[in-house]
């Protein structure tokens, strides 16, 4: 059974810092070519962050967190992260990892990011 859990989450004041940490198992990490984050504010949908392509070396970034955040994976500890810099309130949301062969076939439960003003 493949099972991603999250961790890092927390308040943070804005303009700070906080990273993201997703550990997979259940699966060769190596064959999860698609790692990505995506988030969900209260009452909004949820949404792209970014997104790793291990064949190609791939990277996306939603336009809202280009500059501010960094997708890596560590495939030695089964870890996909999200580093996230100059944090702003409207970034406060649940942050999901999902993993998956060419889709998001797996999603971890969330963690929770709280920036305030």
């Amino acid at each position: 059974q493949v099972q991603l859990v999250e961790s890092g989450g927390g308040l943070v004041q804005a303009g700070g810092s906080l990273r993201l940490s997703c550990v997979v198992s259940g699966r060769t990490f190596s064959s999860m070519n698609t790692l990505g984050w995506f988030r969900q504010a209260p009452g909004k949908e949820r949404e792209f962050v970014a997104r790793h392509n291990w064949s190609g070396g791939s990277i996306y970034y939603a336009e809202f967190v280009k500059g501010r955040f960094t997708i890596s994976r560590d495939n030695a500890k089964n870890t996909v992260y999200l580093q996230m810099n100059s944090l702003k309130p409207e970034d406060t949301a649940v942050y999901y990892c999902t993993a998956g062969g060419l889709t998001y076939e797996y999603w971890g439960q969330g963690t929770q990011v709280t920036v305030s003003s």
